[in-house]
This record gives C-alpha cells, structure tokens and sequence, in this order.
C-alpha cells in the first residue's frame, strides 16, 4: 500500500477499534457461553477489572497500528501487524465477557485509542528499535497488569479467568518476539512515566 492507503486503512481500524464489536480469528479460551452467573459483588468487580483490559486492548490496537505505520521495514511492518491480529481476539474477547456480565466498555475508548496512536508514532518516528523496546516495556507491564488481575478476578469466575491467562501468554510472547528483533532497553524515566500513564488508564477505565 501507498502512504494515502495506510493512512485510511488506518482509519478505518479506529473506527471499527471504537465504534464497532471485534471478530476474533481464535476460538475464545472460556470456550462457548454456559449461561452461568455470579453474584452481584463479584458480577460487578469482574465487569470492572473486564472493561480495564478492554480499554488496554483498545490502545494496543493504536500502539500496533502507528508503530506498522512508521516502521521502516516490511519485516517489522508484518510483524506488528500479525501482532495487532492476535490482539483483535483479546479486543473480541473481552467485549463478548463484557456482554456477558451485563456490563460496558469504557466511555473514554475515543480518547484512549487516540492517545496511546500518538504514543505509537512517537516511538515508531525514533527508530524500529526504539519502537520495538516500546513494545517490550509495553507488553512486559500488561503481563504484570494482567497477572494482578489473575489475583483479583473472583475464583468462581472461571470465564474471566481463562480469557486474562491467555491473553498473558500472547503478551509474553510479543514481548519476547521484539526483543528478539532487535529491540533496545528504553530510559528507566521512561519506563516510569509508562508506568504512571498506564495507571491513570487502569484507574479511571475501572469506573469510566
């Protein structure tokens, strides 16, 4: 594709990242839908903690999407991109728990997917090899964020539970992919400052 294509095909992938139900290529780990529901305290602490990882999933579409934009070779670009295909079954999956749960996505899904495009194109524009640190550091905290919530989910809440434990695994396994391709260490204050980004992300998707 051209530059122009890019850019709306780009497009094209926000729109349908916010504004339209993902289509996972994979078989949802909580396998089919059994009907079963929890109480309303855990009901509604597992919707929470679903609608977080929704959002973290909508930014990782942004992220993958600018950084295939900027990356300098097709080797890279193919890279991102696969991993953006793999994350649409965590967007998927997430919103089919969401569903689920009687629950919703973040009202701020908008604001996060623009932000966390930015954010993409900045460290694309560096290098690939800034970019693939991006990716490392970036993926290195979901896995955290998401063994956490692997703590948090009520135990009766098996669904939640497989869906996040696969999503980690992926997770871990970009992160090991882009280190392998050559990615650099990024700053300490720069890991910070993710750290700090993501926790006002995780904080207000909670409630917002």
């Amino acid at each position: 594709m051209n530059r122009l294509d890019e850019l709306i095909s780009s497009l094209d992938n926000a729109l349908r990242t916010v504004a339209a139900p993902a289509h996972a290529g994979r078989a949802n780990p909580a396998g089919p839908a059994t009907g079963e529901a929890l109480e309303d305290g855990p009901r509604r602490e597992a919707g929470a903690l679903m609608r977080v990882n929704h959002v973290g999933e909508v930014c990782a579409q942004a992220l993958y999407q600018a950084q295939a934009l900027t990356a300098r070779t097709p080797e890279l670009r193919r890279q991102m991109a696969q991993a953006a295909r793999e994350e649409t079954d965590h967007l998927a999956w997430t919103r089919q728990r969401l569903d689920e749960l009687g629950d919703r996505v973040s009202w701020l899904n908008p604001l996060w997917y623009a932000g966390a495009f930015g954010i993409g194109l900045v460290a694309g524009r560096l290098s690939d090899r800034v970019s693939l640190g991006f990716v490392v550091e970036t993926e290195r905290q979901v896995e955290q964020h998401l063994a956490g919530h692997l703590d948090r989910l009520p135990a009766e809440d098996t669904r939640s539970r497989a869906i996040v434990a696969a999503m980690a695994d992926d997770e871990r396994r970009h992160a090991d992919e882009a280190a392998a391709a050559g990615a650099v260490t990024l700053p300490l204050p720069v890991r910070w400052l993710m750290r700090g980004a993501a926790k006002v992300m995780t904080t207000t998707a909670h409630r917002i």
